[in-house]
């Protein structure tokens, strides 16, 4: 698929390809409900999104996941307005649920250098979960030294920079429905 500048939700700013199309997105997000369904038969489920590039994911995802569950939402910051992250976590809000005996699946849009879900892993560890389990729908694969295995991957993702269906650069681009390398 190709993308041209016309486009107006792209600013006028050009992509380099469109990784992954509505399409595709949506059959894998179906998927990944299923087998997060199938992995929960009982206990308390709570899907928490770490906030803001997981929103759009979490959405759609927990519209499929077939059984009954609470959502909360975690917030932390390492990019700003860089394509790079910084190294530095920061979070900014945490989750008003409580933790403790739940089944947790932890909901991130894209694991790049794992530093930001390396430091969240830890922090929820603490709070004493039932089960603590990572869901996302991209991994670069590029995070050396990540200690957490991805139970729930939507795909393996290209080391470029992108955006869409939740990502961003600089806060823009998130409500595209695919997911494109930025030029």
């Amino acid at each position: 698929m190709n993308i041209s500048t016309a486009d107006p939700r792209l600013l006028g700013r050009t992509v380099r390809r469109v990784v992954f199309d509505e399409a595709t997105i949506a059959q894998r997000v179906r998927e990944l409900g299923a087998d997060i369904t199938r992995a929960y038969p009982d206990g308390e489920l709570l899907v928490l999104g770490l906030l803001k590039g997981s929103f759009i994911f979490l959405s759609d995802l927990v519209r499929q996941i077939r059984r009954p569950l609470q959502v909360d939402f975690i917030v932390a910051s390492s990019y700003g307005e860089s394509t790079i992250s910084s190294g530095h976590v920061r979070l900014v809000y945490d989750p008003e649920t409580e933790l403790e005996g739940k089944h947790i699946v932890l909901v991130e849009d894209i694991i790049d250098t794992g530093r930001t879900l390396s430091r969240l892993m830890e922090l929820l560890q603490a709070r004493k979960p039932r089960s603590l389990e990572i869901c996302a729908l991209l991994h670069k694969h590029v995070a050396s030294g990540f200690p957490y295995e991805t139970r729930f991957l939507g795909f393996g993702a290209p080391n470029e920079f992108l955006v869409g269906y939740g990502l961003d650069h600089a806060e823009n681009f998130r409500h595209l429905p695919y997911i494109a390398s930025l030029q």
